[in-house]
């Protein structure tokens, strides 16, 4: 019975580990308001949304990477090394960035959300 209570409580303090509260994503609230998050829509007509200049980067430099989305991943959509890789799972990338889900263990800006949810609602283009 004690052993079941252990398993129980590290079942908890793991999830609670593993979760992002709202309030971390781009410090703005994570609410819609602000021109970006939860799954609001955000004004495109402005942010650049160049794979290439803009989406790449972001996505190197903060999914990219060991233990998260880097080579040889199994972690959510997998890999997120490639173009196709990132465009094949866009449907997943645009919730979690956009409720602040993602990435685990750090946040993106407002401005880094916006523009990977823009790049997405504009076809994700490989441009």
């Amino acid at each position: 019975m004690k052993l079941k209570a252990v398993f129980f409580i590290l079942v908890i303090v793991t999830y609670a580990s593993c979760s992002k509260s709202s309030s971390s994503a781009g410090g703005t609230g994570g609410g819609s308001g602000g021109g970006g998050g939860g799954n609001g829509t955000v004004d495109c007509s402005a942010i650049a949304k160049s794979f290439s200049a803009n989406i790449q980067p972001i996505i190197s430099s903060r999914c990219a990477i060991s233990g998260c989305h880097g080579a040889g991943s199994v972690n959510g959509p997998g890999e997120l090394t490639t173009y196709q890789q990132i465009f094949n799972a866009r449907s997943q990338i645009r919730p979690a960035v956009s409720s602040g889900l993602m990435p685990q263990g750090s946040s993106l800006t407002q401005a880094q959300i916006n523009t990977i949810i823009c790049w997405i609602d504009s076809g994700a283009p490989n441009n």
